[in-house]
């Protein structure tokens, strides 16, 4: 197999790869990293599909491979990274919100797969929705921030991920 071939799954799990450093940020408390991570993954990720259909390698594989990877860095790594620096305090409310908000990546992703997609995408990608929670970290690591308002901001984007109602254009 030609070499151009492996180019897309290569840049999938350099996206995988920086998803698992994220989470292992987080352990090191190195949020501002952490959240850089995530965000320098969703680069990769935005790529990834645009070779394979560039080099005419698209695949069942490439496909499945990059929703398991996205799960993990745009579902748990984010969910872990804003559930550490600034749910931990909400007890067990704040662990509720970042299990739904993994929960419904994952639901979106699967229902993604088996779906024709034809142009438009229902609900917001998981990687638009980790980049957000990647983000607000990010602002957290320099401002004060309410949890209030992270918590909501953390239900609707899991609500975004599933909604029928949210329709969004693939540029």
């Amino acid at each position: 197999m030609k070499v151009k071939a492996h180019i897309p799954n290569m840049f999938t799990f350099l996206n995988l790869t920086l998803g698992i450093l994220a989470i292992i940020s987080i352990f090191n408390e190195a949020y501002a990293i952490s959240a850089l991570l995530i965000l320098t993954a969703a680069f990769m990720d935005r790529f990834d599909g645009k070779l394979a259909r560039k080099f005419d390698v698209e695949s069942d594989f490439g496909k499945e491979l990059d929703s398991l990877c996205d799960l993990i860095s745009f579902g748990v790594a984010p969910a872990i990274l804003i559930w550490s620096f600034q749910l931990v305090s909400f007890g067990v409310a704040g662990l509720v919100i970042i299990v739904v908000f993994a929960l419904c990546g994952a639901s979106r992703l699967a229902k993604f797969n088996i779906t024709e997609f034809e142009g438009v995408y229902m609900g917001i990608p998981i990687t638009m929705c980790g980049g957000i929670v990647a983000l607000m970290a990010l602002y957290a690591t320099k401002y004060d921030t309410n949890i209030y308002i992270i918590s909501i901001i953390m239900v609707v984007l899991s609500y975004s991920m599933i909604s029928k109602r949210i329709k969004l254009k693939k540029r």
